[in-house]
Formats: C-alpha cells, structure tokens, sequence
C-alpha cells in the first residue's frame, strides 16, 4: 500500500528538503509525488534541460525508504513558450485568448504545443526511466479541470471540420442528420461549418452535441499520445496514471475514453472547495468515488485527498478535527487502495496560498499533521480488505452524449443532471446498498437493479439490453424524458414518447411540464396508504398502457395521469418515475423494490455509512459517520467523524475488529 503526501520541494529554501523528507517519513508516509508543474524547472530556455534539481529530490528521498509518483509538467508551460508561439493558448467563445498565468491554458489540438509536451515527456521519462525509486508516472494534471476543455481557436474549428468530414462522409448526409433546412442553415461543404461561438438564438442541437463529442475527442487524444510516450519510454517496474479532477458531468469530455487506457485510475478527491460553506452530501461524495471506480470496474489511487481548507481566493469550510479523516477512510470504504494527501505544506507565494495542507506556512506539526499519522498506522493494517475487489448489486448507468444534450438543452431552469442522478442513487446509499456507477456501454446483466436517469437521449442497442436485461428478470428504474431523442439530438418524427422504450416502460406521453423556481405540483399513492408527495423541476403525464400507476397527479386538470409506473415485462419489471419526485417518496418506492429483488440493505441513521468488503469469502463493514455528533450502530460508539471496521458473529452480533 502506498500512502504519502504531494510535495513541492522546489517551491521552498532547498535547505529544508531533509527535515520535510523526514518528517513526511515520521508521519507514515512512503510515497511522495512530486514535479507536474515544474516545466522551467526541467527546461529553463528552450532546448536547456537540466534534472539536477530532481536528480537531487530522488537521492534525498531514498535516504527515508520514499518512493515517487512523477508528473509530468505539462500543465503549466514555461514562459519562453508562452512568448514564442502565442497558438498554444486556448481561446474562448469571444475570441479572446488566454494569458499566460493560470494554469492549462493551451490548447489540445495545438500542433506546436503537441510537439513542445511531448518533446519533455520524452526527456524527462528518458532520463529516469532505470530510477527504481520511481514506480509510477502521472501524465499531465487534472485534465480538462477549470474550463480547460474548451477551446474556439482556429486550429480546433479546423480540426472540427475534418471530425465532421470523417464521420458522416458526405456533406449532404450531415445536412440531412442535422436538419440544416431549419432556418436556412444548409452547407455545400465542411469548410462552411463554423463552431459554435456566441450566435443571435442558440446554435443546432446536432451541431452542440458534435462539438462536445469533438472537445471530448482532442482532450482524450492529446491523453492518449502523453500516455503512448510515457508507455514507449518508462522502465518495466513503473506505472502510468492520469488524476482525475472532480464535477464529471459538468465536465466536456467522457473520462472512459482515456482512462480505460490508464495502469489504474487516480482522483483528486476534494468533499469541500473553495466557496462551499459545507461539504457536498454523504450520498453525492459515495457517487463520485463509485463513478471513479466504475471507470475500469477496479479499485483507484487518491492523489490528492483534502486535509486543509481550500481556496484561490474564496475559502471553503474548514474540516472538523477527525473529519478528513473519515473522508480518507470513506474513499478506501469505496474501492481507494492507495492515497496521497494533499499538500505537504501549504505554499506562501502564488495563486494557491489558501489551500492548506498538512502543514501550514507556520510550518509546525498541528492536528492536521497527527492526523495523517494516526490515519496512515490505521489503514495500513487494513491492506488486504481495502485492496479487495469491489461489485455493487445496484447500477447507475450515464451516456455523455445525454448529459451534454442536456448541458445544451437544460428544458428546466431547475436541471441538473447530477441531482437527477442523485435522486435515484440517494435511496440506495441510504440503505447502504452497494451501487457501481458506470458507461451505458458496460455490461449491467448480472445486477439486481439498473437505475436509468434522464435518459432523453438513447440509442436502439441500449433499448435492446435494457429490454432483454429486464425480460430475464432485471428490475430497471428510469426517471424522467426518458426516449425522448436519437443519437443525433434530434426527435423522431411519428413516435409518441418514450420512443424506443414504450414497449419496455409500457406508458405513453403525450404532454409533459417544465417546472421552475418554486412549483412544485402534488403526487398521490395509488397504494392506499394515503401518501401525497410532490414534485419539481419536470413532470411527464405519463398514460399507462400495460403499466400500473403507482402516484397520479393531484391536480384536477391531470388527475388522470399517472406519475410513477410499473410495468411487469417478461420476468422483470420496469419503473418510471415521470418527474423528480421528492426523497421520502422515493425511499419509500425504493425499500419495497429493494425487498422484492433481494438487494442488501443495512439499516443506519442518516450519515451513518456502511459498505460491506469481502476478503476471502469473508464479510468486512467498514463503517463512517459523517456527522458531528455522536452516533449508534448495533450497540457500537461512533464518536463525531468517527470509523471503524466490523464483522458480524454467527449469533448475528456486529463487533469491531
């Protein structure tokens, strides 16, 4: 197992390397990552490299038995470059370009800075190729982070035409797919294509959703050629990784496409950031590992996991005492089995002096530092649970191409298509069930459950799996516009809604309400049981076919029209659930269907976790309280932020081992 920190020795007087190398050491590290922004430092003038520097850091390092995780520096670009060929940079919707300052300013599809990053890849992974105390390489840095993945230049509307070109051949076949009659809009030739900067209206669908197929495509190349070059030249003991920021979906590229390529994957996992006054939700930080997970369907390395407060220039909450700690164990409760936390010390000079590390500018060893410790001595007992292998009985499947039709057509001020896929995951987490979040593409036939939210964007071979999923028994839960468009972004002529999907759902939609800030319309059980909920953003008057209506509207204009349905299809059944129904509704539908397909629950308090691991055919929980209070489970103490490993006996008493 490796555990460490991120360290930057060139950011401090060369002096303290040795007692930060110690002390990073005494606290139980022994890894440290190191160089992804050091460029200048390698190459000060073009042509110039020069590694002494870290030549220096790796000697140091093997004196305290610390291994290194490389990265390669390609994120930040030196300012010789920036001077000499300004087509590097990235432009944005307006034309303006980018100035040299921040960080991944450049541009994928930039041919000279494809040949300038490379060219130091190259060098640098030459020159250690043989290092033993070098296992591992990380290319680049959180790809595509901050807005990085979208660029207008020049160079990217050509290469965007040429994509076109590529995929559909003839210009008449892209006028017919895109519908170019609509407004005039017809081409006689790629070359007329223009990308979609700032338009009078809004620009074709068709035409958005190419655009970020193509933004996802230059982002996973220039990925691609970083990882080729590292595989080319590293030495046989060393690995290649990328780390992955967060806000996937909010993102314009598709992480599968680049990190299936990856020796493992790596996140940077931050609960809290700059601006946030509290943490994002248990349920929402469980999602986002399970989707890291899902990338590769395999357990994945924390390169930077928060310990201090974080900020540019806005800072965000600040960490209880034991609180990052239970986010460090949470993270290895979901499939992390290696972690490096974020930042040895906290930097006194630049743009990221409010994101605090173990060690802050007074440079002592406060709470932070004891932390790490205790948390590094207690999970490095934990090797062989953490490093077992994970799979959930509950899928939650996404298409990239939905999400960024959705991006471009939100329909709802209200969307988010991380909510909506919150809202389906939310009931699961909170019966501590053990949910995978993973591509469309992924094969999902031996789940209990396949949660299918807002997919208005489909294809016929999806429909053709969830069908046959469902007929040998599989219980599909889909939330709202589900078969609305084709794979082109564009409606189909003569179906009634969902399309494809009305068979396998059983219903039909005629109208359908976009909700905005404040409505809400009521829902009634159909049950008997009297319950009347309600819901926002969306909802579909859903006319059952061979379905039964679970919740109607409980409205006297549409009364009549159903909510929420089940439809029994061969062995399986199929729910819908036809606008974002509120939670208590929804953990309720989610308990019985939970039961009836027997899927594993454990029963907590809100913000008590649980995820069961299994070691040999042995049952492990490891458990986490992400409340600030004291909290109960089965007899056993929690304290505020606490964690524990259990075990049940074969009386069917939990304990703690």
């Amino acid at each position: 197992m490796f555990l460490g920190v991120d360290y930057y020795p060139e950011h401090w007087d060369v002096k303290m390397m040795e007692e930060d190398l110690k002390r990073i050491k005494d606290m139980g590290s022994n890894m440290i990552r190191i160089g992804e922004f050091a460029w200048h430092l390698m190459e000060p003038e073009e042509g110039k490299y020069d590694f002494s520097f870290f030549d220096h850091v790796i000697e140091q390092a093997k004196k305290y038995e610390l291994t290194v995780m490389f990265g390669t520096p390609t994120a930040t670009f030196p300012a010789w470059l920036a001077k000499k060929d300004s087509s590097i940079f990235i432009r944005d919707e307006h034309g303006q370009k980018m100035a040299f300052g921040g960080r991944r300013q450049y541009c994928y599809n930039s041919p000279v800075y494809n040949e300038y990053s490379l060219k130091i890849v190259q060098k640098l992974v030459a020159h250690y190729q043989d290092e033993k105390s070098i296992v591992s390489w990380q290319i680049d840095n959180e790809l595509g982070h901050e807005g990085s993945d979208m660029c207008y230049c020049s160079q990217c509307e050509l290469d965007f035409q040429s994509f076109l070109e590529k995929k559909y051949q003839t210009i008449d076949e892209l006028n017919a797919r895109y519908g170019t009659i609509f407004w005039g809009q017809t081409y006689n030739s790629f070359t007329e294509i223009v990308i979609p900067t700032k338009t009078i209206t809004v620009h074709n669908p068709s035409l958005l959703l190419d655009w970020a197929r193509f933004r996802s495509y230059s982002l996973s190349e220039f990925a691609k050629r970083h990882l080729a070059t590292v595989r080319e030249l590293k030495g046989d003991h060393q690995t290649v990784t990328t780390n992955l920021p967060g806000g996937f979906f909010d993102k314009w590229f598709d992480h599968n496409d680049f990190s299936r390529d990856l020796d493992f994957v790596s996140y940077d996992n931050y609960p809290v950031w700059g601006g946030l006054k509290e943490p994002i939700s248990p349920s929402h930080l469980s999602m986002t590992l399970d989707f890291v997970r899902g990338l590769k369907q395999e357990n994945f390395w924390i390169v930077e996991e928060l310990m201090g407060a974080q900020g540019h220039d806005v800072i965000g909450y600040l960490p209880r005492p034991k609180q990052a700690q239970a986010w460090a164990f949470h993270a290895f409760a979901h499939g992390c089995n290696n972690m490096l936390f974020f930042r040895w010390r906290g930097m006194t000079r630049g743009a990221e002096q409010y994101c605090l590390g173990i060690v802050d500018a007074n440079n002592k060893e406060t709470r932070k530092y004891k932390e790490v410790q205790q948390f590094f001595e207690e999970i490095s007992s934990r090797k062989e649970i953490v490093d077992s292998p994970m799979k959930g009985q509950v899928a939650a499947i996404y298409d990239f191409d939905n999400v960024w039709s959705w991006r471009y057509q939100q329909q709802s001020s209200q969307f988010n298509f991380t909510n909506e896929l919150l809202r389906l995951y939310r009931p699961f987490h909170h019966l501590n069930s053990s949910i995978d979040v993973i591509r469309y593409d992924v094969d999902f036939s031996d789940y209990k459950i396949v949660l299918v939210p807002v997919m208005k964007l489909i294809d016929k071979d999806l429909v053709r799996r969830l069908e046959e999923y469902v007929l040998n028994g599989g219980t599909v839960i889909m939330s709202y516009r589900a078969g609305v468009k084709n794979k082109d972004n564009n409606l189909e002529l003569g179906e009634m809604t969902p399309g494809a999907l009305t068979n396998l759902l059983g219903i039909e939609i005629e109208e359908s309400e976009s909700l905005h800030e404040g409505q809400r319309v009521q829902v009634r059980s159909n049950r008997g049981d009297g319950r009347v909920t309600s819901c926002t953003v969306w909802r579909d008057l859903v006319a059952p076919t061979t379905a039964e209506a679970l919740y109607s509207y409980n409205d006297p204009f549409y009364k009549d029209y159903a909510c929420v349905t089940v439809n029994k299809f061969g062995k399986g059944q199929a729910i819908y659930v036809g606008g974002a129904l509120e939670d208590e509704a929804l953990n309720a539908l989610v308990e019985d269907i939970a039961a009836s397909v027997h899927v594993e629950t454990v029963e907590t308090v809100e913000g008590v976790e649980l995820v069961r691991r299994i070691v040999d055919g042995t049952d492990y929980y490891m458990l986490t309280n992400h409340n600030g209070v004291e909290e109960t489970f089965q007899s056993i103490k929690l304290e505020p932020y606490g964690y524990k490993v259990l075990r049940v006996s074969e009386g069917g008493e939990w304990y703690e081992v």
